[in-house]
């Protein structure tokens, strides 16, 4: 499979989970909601490698990576975000989110050293702007508290450093399923162990359209979209991959103008745009000019025929 098709899926899941997501926190807290999602998704995820006989043992040292792994990328970066989202309109997270590619840049080059693209910066800029136009009115009308935009910058921040923590990871030589399956299960555990700590109402949901969204969110959303963009970061570095959260409100819209009746302006048309072109700015390949022919005589003096 292409790593132009991992992108594409990761884009469009993610486009869609944000409905699912709605969908789930009705029926029950975020905190245990966001539990849920990673319980399933883990017993599935290493239920089934298990299954096949693909599930391998791991030392005591890439088990600590996956607990890192699992704890930024698969829990404490969720309750940031959702705790930002009682303070902001989602429209604010969304753009705030859209810094990942920024951070991911930022986190791969210090931790790391990794290079980052010359031209994240000029994409990262079309793609905020882009997504600002996108939720114009969103951020026009919305009163975002200070804390809020602290819990939705620092859960992308966190996010950021998970997809770092991949590329780690890999040089660990963990098969990218299993490493995703077990790290989604620490996740789960750090979840559950918050959930006890705080007190929340813990509750088994009954709602069929609960559980409906939470395997969603668990197969495809979690399972299937983590693993394409995980590979789009292995292949293309954290810089290229992190413009996904770019593009993925686009779908969202686009989504919510079938279910929802989303009426497209001028200025979210705009925005659209704007972040396609980020993504085309980001991706495009240079073109590679024919070399110019060299002229064995250039420079020397005419030669004459002699009488």
């Amino acid at each position: 499979m292409p790593v132009s098709a991992h992108y594409i899926a990761t884009v469009l899941i993610w486009g869609v989970t944000w409905t699912a997501i709605r969908l789930q926190v009705e029926s029950a807290a975020v905190d245990l909601s966001v539990f849920y999602r990673f319980v399933l998704a883990s017993a599935v995820a290493l239920g089934g490698l298990a299954l096949v006989r693909r599930l391998p043992r791991l030392t005591r040292h890439q088990h600590g990576w996956l607990i890192l792994q699992g704890l930024t990328l698969y829990s404490i970066n969720f309750l940031m975000i959702y705790r930002a989202a009682e303070g902001m309109t989602s429209g604010l997270i969304a753009v705030i989110f859209s810094l990942a590619a920024l951070f991911n840049a930022i986190n791969g080059r210090l931790f790391l050293g990794i290079q980052p693209s010359a031209r994240i910066v000029p994409a990262v800029a079309l793609g905020l702007t882009g997504v600002a136009l996108l939720f114009w009115q969103d951020l026009w009308l919305g009163n975002a508290t200070f804390a809020a935009m602290a819990f939705a910058t620092a859960g992308t921040f966190w996010f950021s450093l998970g997809n770092v923590l991949s590329l780690k990871v890999r040089e660990l030589d963990i098969p990218l399923l299993a490493g995703n399956a077990w790290a989604m299960f620490y996740g789960a555990l750090a979840l559950g162990i918050w959930c006890l700590a705080t007190g929340v109402d813990w509750i088994v949901p009954t709602s069929g359209v609960f559980w409906g969204a939470t395997l969603f969110l668990a197969i495809p959303g979690s399972i299937l979209a983590f693993f394409s963009y995980l590979t789009v970061i292995r292949t293309l570095g954290p810089d290229k991959a992190g413009y996904a959260t770019v593009l993925f409100p686009v779908v969202a819209l686009g989504l919510s103008t079938w279910l929802e009746g989303f009426i497209w302006s001028g200025s979210s048309l705009a925005g659209a745009l704007l972040a396609l072109l980020g993504n085309y700015v980001l991706f495009r390949h240079p073109r590679i000019q024919a070399p110019a022919t060299v002229n064995a005589d250039a420079g020397k003096p005419p030669q004459h025929g002699t009488r």
